[in-house]
């Protein structure tokens, strides 16, 4: 790409060394959420919400557990100051939620935005005024000096303490020094303290510093020196709760918020699944739950993610990719063989103690915290796979614990389907793979009957069938299965040893089936062929896996 030297980086260090946040391991406490959904994410949408749907998502974010959510910019149309009005007529502000009204600094948005929030509980509303500060916006849009830019910053201020004031209303007051990546850590502080000195806040009416990363311009450790820079040198600190608003431009955003709390920062505004303009907001459930893979409490459920999922995905029209981090389809889909081999092997290691740290390879959560299913989420059969994965699913979706060759040997034959046809198989089409492969084969012979004696050994009679033709035999053997080998050895032209024999019950209760596999293996033939057999009784059911395993060599012939 040539033209690389057109670009420059747009953003400004701060003027003295901040980096106490590189001493931090982890975010070892929820901040405070501020959903912008139904602003910055609404603004973004091809259709924007309507004002059933705002009121939908707006009870779906409450659900979640968002104490404070930004509803919207009410000077900026007719639905969006309907929806305001509609939240406070119809009662529909719990006592312990706190909504959230933007306004540009400019006299006549502010005061329609005064007007819009009439009536509400004042302790339930935050006013959150911006104006924009950086460097490219001063010099190209509104071509004003520092102090022109600061001064209405200053004066948008005042007016919302007056207009509050005249009111009776003791509102919280938010202030944004918008593109505030683009501007001047000093000089962004500079503004925020005068903004500050104008509302004096105190510790019970605190005010929001909130400084986005409206356009994301550097790497996540260049905003978190200028969170701290400002954290540390803030006026009223005490008395100022500082909040982040990341975008994610460099694809960043969920790093840039990390580490801006790790530098100071007390507050996350952002939107389910990072929706909002161009790249989107930062997704706060990729946060919440990166903290909750940590052990800690990230103060908001995220246990139903798939009814998250087609709530935000009918209401904003909007597609959550396969690959999001924690919600997307495929995120604990293994299709790798080795990698559904550890998976299985980890599940299989928790049986001993379930409440046991979470540790299972290749999978950072559980997922059913989130509320995801093993069977078709976590393991996903193609060409791919391999035995463990494709017997992790026959087991516990179906109940079925083949021995750990014969699921090598059905990985071959699994993947031999999937790779043949190119797509991926469901559990019911491996179901039907391993079922029509290995269970119950009655051709060339058909076993319709056995009976045991028991003399010095067991005698085994065994009937029969090849085609229209029905016939009685007879062998000897130390056990079942091997005086049911001698018979069919003797009377038919093949040679062969039984090697492996494992059973189990397949299900519990009156109609309870149990289920055996054989390998053997044949003289004149590699490897040992498997037959798998399900009756009701467990010797019949023996019986008829050696049998199965016997018609699969494809070398039975008469004598």
């Amino acid at each position: 790409m040539k033209n690389y030297q057109h670009y420059k980086r747009g953003y400004y260090m701060p003027p003295v060394p901040s980096t106490d946040w590189v001493n931090k391991e982890y975010v070892d406490k929820a901040p405070i959420w501020c959903s912008v959904d139904l602003r910055d994410g609404n603004q973004a949408l091809v259709v924007p919400m309507s004002l059933d749907e705002k009121v939908e998502f707006y009870k779906e974010l409450i659900r979640v557990g968002f104490k404070e959510i930004e509803i919207g910019f009410p000077a900026a149309s007719e639905t969006e100051y309907q929806f305001c009005r509609t939240l406070i007529e119809q009662n529909l502000i719990p006592d312990d939620v706190t909504i959230q009204v933007l306004t540009q600094a400019r006299e006549h948005i502010i005061k329609k935005t005064f007007e819009a929030v009439e009536g509400a509980n004042p302790e339930n509303v935050i006013v959150h005024v911006y104006n924009s500060t950086s460097v490219a916006q001063r010099e190209q849009v509104f071509k004003k000096s520092k102090e022109e830019i600061k001064q209405i910053a200053i004066d948008g201020a005042a007016l919302l303490k007056k207009l509050a004031d005249e009111a009776g209303a003791k509102y919280r007051f938010e202030y944004s020094p918008e593109s505030f990546t683009g501007t001047e850590p000093e000089y962004a502080l500079e503004v925020c303290n005068a903004v500050l000195d104008v509302w004096q806040p105190t510790p019970d009416r605190k005010a929001i510093i909130n400084l986005p990363a409206t356009v994301e311009m550097s790497l996540p450790h260049v905003y978190a020196s200028q969170i701290e820079y400002l954290s540390k040198n803030m006026k009223y600190r005490e008395n100022v709760v500082l909040s982040l608003h990341p975008h994610n431009d460099r694809g960043c955003g969920v790093a840039d918020a990390e580490l801006g709390l790790l530098a100071g920062a007390d507050r996350i505004e952002g939107t389910l699944f990072g929706n909002g303009e161009r790249t989107g907001n930062v997704d706060v459930i990729t946060i919440a739950m990166n903290m909750y893979t940590h052990g800690v409490d990230p103060e908001l459920d995220f246990s139903d993610m798939p009814r998250l999922q087609e709530i935000y995905e009918r209401l904003t029209g909007m597609q959550v990719h396969p690959r999001q981090p924690y919600c997307g389809q495929l995120v604990f889909a293994a299709f790798s063989g080795s990698h559904q081999d550890a998976i299985a092997k980890g599940m299989k290691f928790r049986e001993a103690d379930p409440n046991q740290m979470w540790t299972v390879p290749y999978l950072p959560l559980d997922p059913a915290d989130v509320g995801r299913k093993y069977d078709g989420d976590v393991i996903r059969i193609n060409s791919q796979s391999g035995k463990g994965g494709i017997g992790f699913l026959l087991e516990t979706k179906y109940g079925f614990n083949l021995p750990p060759k014969m699921r090598e040997d059905l990985g071959y034959t699994v993947k031999g389907v999937s790779d043949h046809e190119h797509k991926e198989l469901s559990p019911k089409e491996v179901l039907d793979i391993f079922q029509n492969t290995y269970v119950n084969c009655e051709s060339p012979i058909k076993l319709t009957a056995c009976h045991f004696q028991q003399v010095d050994g067991i005698d085994a009679e065994i009937t029969i069938e090849v085609g229209d033709k029905k016939k009685i035999y007879h062998g000897h053997g130390n056990g079942r299965l091997d005086a049911i080998s001698n018979a069919i050895m003797k009377h038919f032209d093949i040679r062969f040893s039984l090697v492996t024999y494992s059973e189990h019950a397949l299900q519990v209760g009156s109609n309870s089936q149990a289920c055996a596999y054989v390998g053997i293996e044949v003289e004149g033939l590699t490897g040992i062929t498997w037959g798998a057999g399900i009756k009701t009784d467990i010797i019949d059911a023996s019986a008829q896996a050696l049998i199965s395993a016997i018609n699969r060599t494809k070398q039975i012939h008469k004598n």
